[in-house]
């Protein structure tokens, strides 16, 4: 397994786990990120934009380290 932020633009990898309190993986599995495929549309200085379940979603570098492929 490896961060989100390994993955490269416009590849479509697979949600293994995702790490961090009750909290924060509530908040990302509202967003749809669940154990699921996501496509990576685009990456700036380790900030991604990925799309889920056909919506696009902003993510920071903070937040892709906690999701791991």
């Amino acid at each position: 397994m490896m961060p989100l932020t390994m993955a490269r633009t416009g590849e479509k990898v697979i949600i293994r786990k995702i790490s961090g309190n009750d909290d924060i993986r509530r908040h990302l599995a509202t967003l749809g990120f669940v154990v699921d495929m996501i496509l990576v549309v685009s990456q700036i200085a380790g900030n991604l934009i990925v799309e889920v379940k056909g919506s696009r979603v902003a993510l920071d570098k903070s937040m892709a380290r906690r999701i791991f492929i």
